[in-house]
């Protein structure tokens, strides 16, 4: 599996994207892309979103977090033990099970089994060869208005433009800039995020 670093953060093909050194603050001001997960469910006023990469469930905290009370987050990883100790996590944080629904397996196989437009945010938290998969299928999901943010968009200088995970970058930018139904915005913040509304 090859690995990159990206700004601060490790992330390797199909893993989630994971802070080094010192992680986001737990501070409600900030500009880390845990703030940036936040603002967008409270911003779209999500009630249901589907998160690629559960990881070790802080990035679900911190969607849960700007979610209406009533919201369900969805949240896909290929590594069942990996999501025990997320669900554990989300637990002792206070976070009711019904409002989390952990499912263990590949993300690709499961989106197309999800409703039709049926979510407002949808977050890759892998850096992926799969991005324009992730695209497509994702898009699919949202409702119109929705939006689906990726981690890990954003190559240094010392990454080989070649490479794989470039390739599939550059082929997600290109998929997004031909879609006159897709509107994007890159922040970049942390790996580098790529967030894109559905009209």
């Amino acid at each position: 599996m090859a690995r990159y670093s990206m700004g601060g953060y490790a992330v390797g093909e199909q893993t989630r994207v994971r802070p080094i050194g010192d992680g986001p603050q737990d501070s409600p001001v900030g500009a880390s892309s845990l703030h940036v997960l936040r603002f967008l469910a409270a911003a779209l006023q999500a009630k249901a979103v589907v998160e690629i990469g559960t990881g070790s469930g802080e990035s679900a905290r911190w969607l849960l977090r700007g979610m209406v009370p009533e919201g369900v987050l969805t949240s896909i990883d290929a590594d069942p033990a990996v999501q025990r100790a997320a669900g554990a996590a989300l637990r002792e944080e206070g976070i009711a099970p019904s409002r989390t629904r952990l499912i263990a397996g590949r993300a690709l196989e499961m989106l197309p089994r999800f409703t039709e437009g049926g979510y407002d945010l949808v977050s890759v938290g892998v850096a992926s060869t799969d991005y324009p998969l992730y695209l497509e299928l994702g898009t699919r999901l949202l409702r119109p208005g929705g939006v689906i943010v990726f981690a890990g968009v954003q190559l240094g200088d010392e990454h080989d433009s070649r490479g794989a995970l470039a390739t599939a970058i550059r082929a997600l930018v290109k998929a997004v800039q031909d879609d006159e139904e897709l509107v994007p915005v890159t922040l970049p913040t942390g790996p580098g995020l790529l967030a894109v509304a559905k009209r």
